[in-house]
């Protein structure tokens, strides 16, 4: 299994089999040389908190503390609490003095996760961090000592447009992304599938392994919940089989329960499975590949809408979010959504939102020509 990883010893290697994740690494093992804030981007589940563990562990910080805090995670007060501390007193149930995640990761990284999620309160108190490196305890009246951390952010959410929408401050938001890496969604690294696979099954006793026709399944649904989905999938598989060898019947129990999440069940593979692999995976463009196909007639109408159909299933019914898996720009929204209703390949979102996406239209089979004169007649 070829894994890479930021530690020489390989303690904490990656799997990165893809071309997106060895890329990722590359540009995580020169963020590391640098003492540069960083913001890791990406959907839940892609492992963006072990990203930034092994950027802390590759820099000059890696004999200080690496302390991590979710946003997400605590109410607005408390969370101001936890980032700069708080004197005794200063709220009920505050006993003692309590040293904040800043002050602990002095000379340290700090990772805020899911930083997306702060309150504009919030964001002005780190702002103001960041500019002086201050330290504003709770309750107290006096600054506390500069702390000097390095600051790796990491979110799910699309910052740009929460800055757009006034939900998140567009002079924090520079502060954060001066280097900013992106961790791929799984259904972009196929290639990694089997590996990380491999890897779960390390930690278990036994020879447990996955048959060739189980690892195609995997690597042919589209996990909305990444890693995170993948490794719960493989010990409820592991568990039904109950065996030494799991197949395909035990995978696809695993990836049954809800229908909107993209499973591709065993069946004849389509036109629209290629089109759809090399689009998401392979990096292709809509309008440079598949739209000349469908205009030299290579594929049909019913192929487009299958490819519509796996694009929707994938995004929740997000039409804006098929233009990013689709390698279409933000700006041809309009473009893409008026091609494909003139040319009836338009799908309705409504049921994937509800959970329940639509059966795909079959092909339509031709008829044979009725004969006028024996209609209507008994054989």
């Amino acid at each position: 299994m070829n894994t890479t990883g930021f530690d020489k010893d390989g303690a904490a290697a990656m799997v990165c089999e893809s071309p997106a994740m060895r890329a990722l690494v590359h540009s995580a093992e020169r963020a590391a040389r640098s003492s540069a804030k960083v913001l890791i981007t990406g959907e839940s589940g892609t492992g963006k908190d072990l990203l930034a563990r092994e950027i802390h562990r590759a820099s000059p910080r890696s004999e200080r503390p690496f302390v991590a805090l979710n946003c997400a995670g605590l109410p607005e007060s408390l969370l101001e609490s936890e980032l700069f501390g708080h004197v005794r007193g200063s709220f009920t149930g505050a006993y003692k003095d309590r040293p904040g995640k800043l002050q602990l990761a002095h000379r340290g990284t700090l990772f805020l996760d899911e930083v997306g999620d702060m309150s504009l309160r919030m964001q002005a108190l780190l702002l103001r961090f960041l500019e002086s490196g201050e330290l504003q305890t709770v309750g107290a009246d006096y600054l506390n000592p500069t702390s000097d951390v390095r600051v790796i952010a990491a979110t799910h959410r699309d910052l740009a447009q929460r800055v757009r929408e006034g939900q998140f401050r567009e002079d924090l938001y520079y502060r954060l992304r001066v280097i900013h890496l992106r961790t791929p969604p799984l259904r972009e690294r196929h290639e990694d599938i089997a590996p990380l696979v491999a890897r779960f099954l390390e930690s278990r006793s036994g020879t447990v392994s996955f048959s060739p026709q189980a690892l195609e399944l995997l690597t042919r649904y589209h996990w909305p919940g990444n890693i995170r989905e993948l490794q719960n999938v493989v010990e409820q598989a592991v568990w039904m089989s109950g065996g030494d060898i799991v197949d395909v019947e035990h995978v696809a129990a695993c990836l049954e329960p809800s229908p909107a999440t993209g499973v591709i069940k065993e069946r004849r593979r389509q036109p629209a499975d290629d089109l759809y692999d090399a689009l998401v995976a392979r990096g292709l463009s809509f309008w440079e590949h598949v739209h000349p196909m469908f205009l030299n007639r290579d594929i049909t109408r019913h192929d487009l809408r299958e490819l519509v159909h796996r694009g929707l299933s994938t995004t929740g019914g997000n039409y804006r979010s098929v233009l990013r898996l689709f390698g279409i720009a933000e700006d041809d929204y309009k473009r893409f959504l008026n091609f494909l209703a003139s040319h009836d390949c338009s799908v309705d979102v409504r049921a994937y939102r509800e959970g329940t996406p639509p059966p795909s239209r079959p092909r339509a089979l031709p008829l044979p020509p009725v004969d006028t004169r024996t209609e209507g007649k008994l054989a």
